[in-house]
């Protein structure tokens, strides 16, 4: 039992028993008047020696080192017929009953019972008290033993459980930490990667623009609009930031302002209801990478965004229909801007619903395409 584990209160009432104890040993011994002189200096020298031999034996159990346990166990039972021979019954009595009770409770069981046992036969055959009183007196002390063994265990139990929980404690914070880390990393990561992939989409046809000499003005709207979407990127971030503070525009706000933007057509279906952080966050970057992807590789195509409040979840839809086949002067071909942007989005769309239970589907339609999220919420 380690001292450290045991509490303030419990340390001062095994200090101020042991003391009692001690106490009452000396007066018994010493002050019954029975030694006399060299007899008494003698007596206390031994009684000295066995509380010495005793204090080792506490020391050397609750070390764990077994040799010397064994090896301090014989000396306080030699102690103790010694201290019989001399007539210092209560000192000798006590020693025996502190050994077998000790012995009980700090040694290892079968050592334990050996030295117990040896202990108690020695008190009953030095004894003159009667059969029944020396059984109840070695039951007594047995039974004793036994209960200060389990209530050792039990604390002993109680306090690898708690280290255990502790240790489970820290292991889930740091869990908690490696995951919030991960997902304000992916967060960063797709707003970004959405606001530098947007701004390339119109950079790269600016440059496309300027290679076949479209008007000026075209080419500078194009500049304008890669503009805003630094400026929107900006934003983006500052929301998602915000979001992972739990502070974040409701969905509906952001998608019709997405779909105003973009010139798509929004629908809502349901009664629309607050969602949680993570599913917000999935509707919204779900819904930017794929009016973007429209602009990215069918320019010109007409885009609807329509939301889908269900009971247990929430589904995003968003299509386009083919591009047309004609343009006007100074519009890029459908498509032209298909090598823009780092090809990562559809995957990175489906990682985030499949984080958070949900699925992703997109796929070509009737010349178009769609794409549809849908997440627990």
């Amino acid at each position: 039992m380690d001292r450290e584990a045991e509490s303030r209160p419990r340390r001062v009432l095994t200090l101020l028993g042991r003391t009692v104890l001690l106490v009452t040993v000396v007066w018994g011994t010493l002050a019954a008047g029975r030694f006399a002189g060299w007899a008494a200096v003698a007596a206390a020298a031994g009684l000295a020696a066995a509380v010495g031999l005793c204090a080792a034996f506490l020391r050397a159990t609750r070390e764990q080192r077994p040799l010397p346990a064994y090896l301090l166990a014989c000396a306080v039972l030699g102690a103790a017929w010694l201290a019989d021979t001399g007539q210092a019954t209560l000192l000798a009595d006590v020693l025996w009953y502190g050994l077998a009770v000790m012995a009980l409770v700090r040694m290892p069981l079968a050592p334990g019972l050996i030295t117990a046992a040896a202990a108690l036969a020695s008190y009953a055959a030095v004894t003159t008290s009667s059969w029944l009183s020396i059984a109840a007196t070695v039951g007594g002390i047995t039974l004793l033993g036994y209960l200060l063994r389990l209530d050792v265990e039990a604390r002993a139990t109680s306090r690898r459980l708690l280290a255990q929980e502790r240790a489970a404690r820290a292991a889930e914070a740091e869990s908690a930490a490696l995951a919030e880390r991960a997902r304000i990393a992916r967060e960063i990561h797709d707003v970004l990667a959405h606001s530098l992939s947007a701004q390339l989409v119109h950079l790269e046809a600016a440059r496309l623009m300027l290679d076949a000499g479209t008007d000026r003005e075209q080419i500078r709207e194009r500049v304008v609009a890669a503009r805003r979407m630094a400026q929107d990127g900006l934003a983006e971030t500052r929301q998602a930031l915000s979001a992972l503070r739990g502070e974040l525009t409701p969905v509906g706000e952001f998608l019709v302002e997405l779909t105003g933007r973009e010139r798509a057509a929004l629908t809502v279906v349901g009664t629309p209801r607050p969602l949680a952080v993570e599913a917000a966050l999935a509707v919204r970057r779900t819904a930017q990478e794929a009016v973007t992807n429209v602009r990215k590789h069918a320019a010109g195509a007409r885009c609807s965004v329509e939301l889908r409040y269900q009971d247990g979840a929430v589904e995003l839809e968003v299509r386009n229909t083919r591009p047309p086949r004609g343009r006007s002067a100074g519009e890029l071909a459908p498509g032209a801007l298909a090598a823009s942007g780092s090809g990562y989005g559809l995957l990175g769309m489906r990682e985030r619903a499949e984080l958070l239970g949900g699925t992703l589907v997109a796929g070509p339609e009737d010349g178009g395409w769609r794409v549809v999220l849908r997440v627990p919420a």
